[in-house]
């Protein structure tokens, strides 16, 4: 089990400054991976957002270990060829410690969607998140990206210089009972099941996306958000190979969440 802290960068984590403070301490308390939120705003009383990529490359020029990497970020909502660039530089900038979480996304918790003219439909938003993977893979090869969908064109770019493994890991958020999520994360490197109420839903996840995953290679992830506090043993029996330790946004507090950093993670 590998250990993460998991944190949105709204009110006083909306500095970069602070937040690269925070991954500093986290790295020294024994914290294997410091993971930030990806959201335009936020309902009240959240009043200020700080952008992820921004705080994460202030946390790769501070830290040396750490994985770092926004989980997760709604790619419908970014322009894939923009990103392959910035996940290329922030990958080598950080040394090849980024992940990269990705998700739908939601409009429902402050209407982010709908608010800025971008689809709030969630099968436009997974054609976009499907079309904006193949986009990411292709460029990840350093060779040339022909893409010609319904949503994205690529016309013959290549993106260079690579990131520093070749690629970079694909965790996918899934929502638990929804195969099509659990379809996409197999073809990728890992799974983040969200709004989990117990281990064997965890374990039910798994055991199908490893279903899905018969006869591939390589390793393959299972990120798994667990309070501060809680044993996460059970959540490491039924599968996880990693565990998010977060804070809610409606209560966030600088000084609670150095406190949880500080205390390192809660070991299995």
């Amino acid at each position: 089990m590998r250990a993460a802290v998991w944190l949105p960068l709204f009110d006083e984590l909306a500095d970069p400054r602070v937040v690269a403070d925070l991954a500093v301490e986290a790295e020294a308390a024994g914290w294997d991976g410091f993971f930030v939120w990806d959201q335009l705003t936020w309902r009240e009383p959240v009043a200020s957002v700080a952008d992820p990529w921004i705080c994460l490359a202030a946390a790769a020029t501070v830290t040396s270990g750490l994985a770092i990497g926004p989980m997760v970020t709604p790619l419908a909502r970014r322009r894939p060829t923009k990103v392959a660039r910035e996940t290329a530089s922030l990958d080598r900038l950080s040394g090849g410690r980024l992940v990269l979480g990705v998700g739908l996304g939601s409009d429902r918790f402050a209407q982010e969607y709908s608010r800025t003219g971008e689809p709030p439909d969630d099968r436009v938003r997974a054609e976009m998140l499907d079309e904006s993977l193949e986009i990411l893979g292709g460029a990840w090869t350093g060779e040339s990206v022909a893409h010609h969908g319904r949503h994205h064109l690529v016309d013959d770019m290549t993106f260079l210089p690579r990131p520093v493994h070749g690629r970079v890991p694909v965790w996918v958020a899934a929502f638990p009972g929804n195969l099509r999520p659990l379809r996409r994360a197999a073809r990728h490197d890992g799974v983040f099941p969200v709004n989990l109420t117990s281990p064997d839903q965890l374990a039910e996840a798994v055991e199908r996306v490893q279903g899905l995953r018969a006869g591939a290679t390589g390793s393959f992830d299972v990120a798994v958000d667990v309070p501060p506090g809680q044993d996460p043993a059970p959540w490491v029996t039924a599968g996880a190979t990693w565990v998010l330790t977060g804070v809610e946004p409606e209560s966030l507090r600088l000084d609670a969440v150095r406190g949880v950093v500080r205390d390192g993670p809660h070991l299995v």
